[in-house]
């Protein structure tokens, strides 16, 4: 294939998932547009103990680049490396040195250097910014050629103009099909029903009322419960909890219950139009999904046949306690072919390219360049 671009991206981290709940949506839209013959260089500080619970291996559709999360050299000499990029990408909740790289990644922007906001968590973001007017970020927003979000739909866009973006753009969730897809089932995740979630602050009440909830109304199902920070979380009898579940096994944790959970943050669903990596995740293990109800569901799948929507826990209950082996299993496979015609990550890298301006005639035009280099 020929020249793709050449991407300098700043991210939480590639390599792990631990308390890091973009790691598999950075993978497959890397891995994507790798795939279309882009070139992406990964920069992630050595932060909050991800790289000790690394999950993967440094990839051969990117470069990693690791850099200490104390004082301000290394991720100088970072962005200094990213100087000459076509495309340099600033995603939100890095953890560390958000504030200087949001400021410092536009001193890269040029003629032939666009620079993007990647916002993998709008909700947290518009929600900062509107409770703190004099937020710094704020003035930078009409700076940044692209504002891509991890969700949001039009709320979100809207949200974004107001403050004076360019142009706003959801880049959605989707399935990576080569790393999550059906396996056998496994006897650590035998069960009724699964819900994997880290314990935040804006999800807490909302897994008390739709999975703990549902969980005491149906005494004699078996429900498990993945995830960092409940360890110390009081839990019905027929709970499980599992702890981290790191993500080689997430597919077996989709594919063994008869039924898996998903439960939006109350940020996200305000905003609405914003479907959990979960719910991709889920979808390409041909797993039945039960998930809470927000708005927008239905561009990524059908209630009641691709996927089933509950207002509460109770709702929840109700829904599992009529659910058979076959239904569920006739729900996975409709959610699963859904999610391959239309919303997998190649589908989401071609959105990226549109964004970009990235045409074929523009393709052509860099391998001739490269070529006469």
């Amino acid at each position: 294939m020929s020249k793709g671009l050449r991407i300098a991206f700043f991210g939480s981290s590639l390599v792990s998932a631990y308390w890091n709940a973009a790691a598999t949506y950075y993978r497959g839209i890397i891995r994507a547009l790798h795939s279309r013959g882009h070139q992406v260089t990964f920069y992630e500080p050595d932060a909050y103990e991800r790289q000790k619970h690394r999950d993967i291996a440094d990839p051969p559709w990117a470069r990693v680049v690791v850099y200490p999360a104390e004082g301000t050299e290394a991720v100088e000499r970072c962005l200094e490396s990213a100087r000459g990029s076509d495309v340099v990408v600033k995603a939100s909740g890095v953890g560390v040195f958000d504030a200087l790289l949001e400021a410092r990644v536009l001193d890269l922007r040029g003629p032939d250097t666009q620079v993007v906001f990647w916002d993998v968590d709008a909700s947290t973001t518009l929600e900062r910014m509107r409770k703190n007017p004099g937020d710094p970020f704020r003035a930078l927003i009409p700076h940044y050629d692209h504002i891509l979000t991890y969700g949001g739909g039009e709320p979100v866009v809207q949200a974004y103009r107001a403050l004076g973006a360019r142009q706003c753009v959801p880049i959605y969730n989707a399935l990576d099909p080569s790393t999550h897809h059906p396996v056998a089932r496994h006897p650590r995740f035998v069960g009724d029903l699964a819900f994997l979630g880290n314990r935040l602050p804006d999800r807490e009440a909302r897994v008390e009322d739709f999975f703990l909830t549902a969980a005491k109304l149906l005494p004699q199902q078996r429900f498990l419960l993945g995830g960092s920070g409940w360890g110390d979380r009081p839990l019905p009898s027929n709970v499980r909890y599992l702890g981290h579940v790191y993500t080689p096994d997430h597919n077996a944790l989709n594919c063994t219950p008869r039924a898996v959970l998903n439960i939006s943050r109350e940020s996200m669903t305000r905003f609405g139009f914003s479907p959990a990596m979960r719910v991709f995740e889920a979808a390409g293990a041909a797993a039945c999904l039960i998930t809470d109800a927000w708005e927008g569901i239905e561009m990524f799948l059908e209630p009641g046949y691709e996927v089933l929507v509950a207002h509460h826990g109770a709702g929840v209950a109700e829904l599992l306690s009529e659910l058979n082996a076959e239904q569920a299993r006739c729900i996975g496979e409709a959610a699963r072919r859904r999610v391959l015609a239309e919303h997998t990550y190649s589908h989401r890298a071609l959105q990226v390219e549109a964004v970009l301006g990235f045409t074929a005639a523009r393709r052509t035009s860099l391998g001739a360049q490269e070529q006469v280099a």
